[in-house]
């Protein structure tokens, strides 16, 4: 039997509706990822979940022995300590407490009806045993030093502690809930990547089952077993990690267009025999006709149109100018504040086109960093220079450059009003999801997402050749994501990126730097071959004596190497998929054009005519680079 089944939810605010038809089941042992556009309503399929919302239509059944424990994107901000805002789930156990106490007092002043009171003593004492209150203090204290606190912490405000920390109170919640299926809201925000880990580490090894809403798509791969996309309105259901689950569903709508277009086809020839018939005009000739609409009416309602492809953000970064080969030059930079240090020693070199990121814990100084670099702060030690002809552009994660009280036209508009038109604003404003009523919204009314787009859109604009880029990537939702890696990918320009999105650094990074207190460590590769490397640390003791005579130059070169090999090898790929791809959609818009119904339909003929020759445009700029990665590819594999 199921822990959870749910059937034919529906969900509407005003005229809009959120979802509808949704149907689902959660067995034992699933481990469910949850994906989808922000706004598309997963937190609200949550909340329904929870009880705290009501469903327009539909049911949810929860088996008897069904225990839910959640998790939210925040955190309660009361002034509580770590202990006292994780034993609140004990909550039951301390009113029985408190009641225990009250018929004490009682007793012990010989009140009126001694006797009841003494039956209900009884009773909860039973209570108090049956659901473990001897020993929930212990249990709580030891699950949170388990979870890496310590002793002085406990007592310590839950406002002090940093979102990461919080995230593993709420852990410890649901661990002491004993909840047998978890709902778990984007638990990686706030999260460093060595808490993301351990986070992985902690669901992959869960008995129960879990739901969880993430963006993460490596966080998606690592963890889960099953997932669910609602899209359109509706929910799409695989088996398999977020990956799998891609390739499913391109199967799935592949397949699905087929259908609706050979159902499609039918109904037209049906309704052309309907009205042949009727200019017949003979009695015979209408109860044909009344048949064949009959049957054409049952296609009709089991048409379904394929789903859409969801709006994304069109990103297109460019470098107006290609500057120096050296583009960022930093010697032993460190920043105090007051008498405390936040790091370091901190150097590193930007050659030309590089795309570098920095990593590291949270609070290690890595947006500090980036604000020195960007000149919105002052090193406490060193010196950095951009090379010639270099300008920079900074994204800040936590956005206090956007003016709150301007319109999203206007924050744009103040900036490039001199130098871009009005109507090509606008137009930038639509491809970033800006449209209609949406430009006269207040900045101050911006969800997190929109303000992010807000922010690369006026990024975009400045055609910088050094982006520094500080968590570019929260807030956006795995469509926009990936548009954002697709265009920062095709930049010619510098960037430098703080990011825990580890998806992100594998498909991007010629290097990664590790922030330290001391310093920054330097990795060649993405971040599996950064993890790669740690590993080979932690083995180094074993293999010291190979490790001091392998040539550190050397092994540098190979990295590098096998690095460029792995992006050459990926680009091939993918213009092989772009080539089939387009060539498959020529082919669909050639059969089309073949129709006697499309023929005789000039307009719709010129139309994909057009369509036609676009396409065969775009062939040939992708076989040249298909033809040129391919190339490259083989020079460097000659080379290896």
């Amino acid at each position: 039997m199921p822990l959870l089944a749910v059937h034919n939810l529906k969900k509407s605010f005003v005229t809009r509706v959120l979802f509808e038809g949704v149907s689902f089941e959660v067995d034992s042992g699933d481990h469910i990822g949850f994906v989808g556009v922000n706004g598309c309503g997963k937190s609200t399929l949550f909340r329904i979940l929870l009880g705290e919302e009501s469903a327009d239509e539909g049911n949810i059944y929860i088996s008897g022995g069904t225990v839910i424990g959640s998790m939210s994107q925040t955190v309660s901000n009361d002034n509580c300590s770590l202990y006292e805002y994780v034993v609140e789930v004990f909550s039951h156990i301390k009113d029985i407490e408190a009641e225990l106490d009250s018929v004490n007092a009682a007793l012990e002043s010989n009140a009126a009806g001694s006797d009841r009171l003494i039956e209900r003593q009884h009773r909860l004492h039973e209570q108090f045993a049956e659901f473990g209150g001897a020993t929930y203090a212990s249990r709580t204290r030891s699950t949170l030093l388990g979870l890496g606190f310590t002793e002085e912490e406990l007592n310590r405000s839950i406002r002090t502690f940093s979102g990461g920390q919080r995230n593993k109170a709420q852990l410890a919640k649901l661990l002491l809930s004993k909840a047998n299926l978890l709902l778990l809201d984007e638990p990686t925000n706030h999260l460093d990547i060595g808490a993301i880990e351990w986070l992985e580490g902690f669901l992959g090894t869960y008995k129960g089952s879990f739901i969880v809403i993430s963006h993460d798509r490596y966080f998606l791969d690592r963890v889960t077993n099953r997932t669910i996309e609602l899209k359109d309105r509706r929910i799409f259901v695989s088996k398999g990690n977020y990956s799998r689950h891609l390739e499913l569903r391109s199967t799935a709508r592949e397949l699905e267009m087929r259908q609706y277009l050979r159902t499609k086809k039918e109904i037209k020839r049906i309704e052309g025999i309907v009205e042949q018939q009727r200019r017949w005009g003979q009695e015979r000739n209408f109860v044909t006709a009344a048949s064949k609409q009959k049957q054409a009416d049952r296609l009709k309602a089991t048409l379904v149109a394929p789903e859409r492809d969801s709006a994304s953000i069109h990103f297109a970064f460019t470098a107006k100018e290609t500057g120096g080969n050296d583009v960022l030059v930093a010697k032993k930079l460190a920043k105090r504040f007051d008498s405390k240090s936040v790091f370091q020693n901190a150097s590193m070199l930007l050659k030309k086109g590089e795309k570098v990121f920095l990593l590291g814990d949270n609070g290690c100084g890595k947006t500090t960093l980036l604000n020195i670099l960007s000149g919105h702060m002052q090193p406490s030690e060193g010196s950095y220079y951009l090379g010639s002809h270099i300008e920079s552009a900074y994204y800040e994660q936590t956005m206090t450059s956007l003016n709150p009280d301007n319109t999203v036209l206007n924050e744009v508009w103040d900036k490039y009003y001199t130098t871009i038109s009005h109507k090509d604003i606008c137009n930038a404003l639509a491809a970033f999801l800006f449209r209609g009523e949406d430009v006269d919204k207040p900045i101050s009314l911006l969800s997190g997402g929109e303000m992010a787009r807000v922010q690369l859109l006026k990024l975009m604009l400045t055609k910088a050749n050094l982006l520094l880029l500080d968590e570019p990537t929260n807030h956006l939702d795995i469509a926009s994501r990936e548009a954002l890696e697709a265009a920062l990918e095709e930049y010619d320009g510098t960037m430098l990126i703080v990011t825990h999105d580890r998806y992100l650094v594998n498909r991007l990074a010629d290097r990664v730097l590790h922030m330290t207190p001391n310093g920054l460590k330097e990795y060649i590769g993405g971040y599996d071959d950064y993890l790669e490397a740690l590993s080979n640390q932690a083995n180094e003791t074993v293999e010291s004596k190979h490790s001091q005579s392998r040539n550190a130059a050397e092994y540098r070169e190979r990295k590098a190497q096998q690095s460029a090999i792995n992006r050459a090898r990926g680009e091939t790929e993918r213009c092989e998929a772009a080539v089939a791809k387009a060539e498959a959609e020529l082919s669909e818009i050639n059969e089309k054009l073949a129709m006697p119904y499309i023929a005789s339909d000039y307009k719709a003929a010129g139309e994909l005519s057009e369509k036609a020759d676009a396409l065969r445009a775009e062939i040939e700029k992708l076989y040249s680079r298909w033809e040129e990665a391919e190339t490259k590819l083989s020079e460097l594999c000659a080379n290896d």
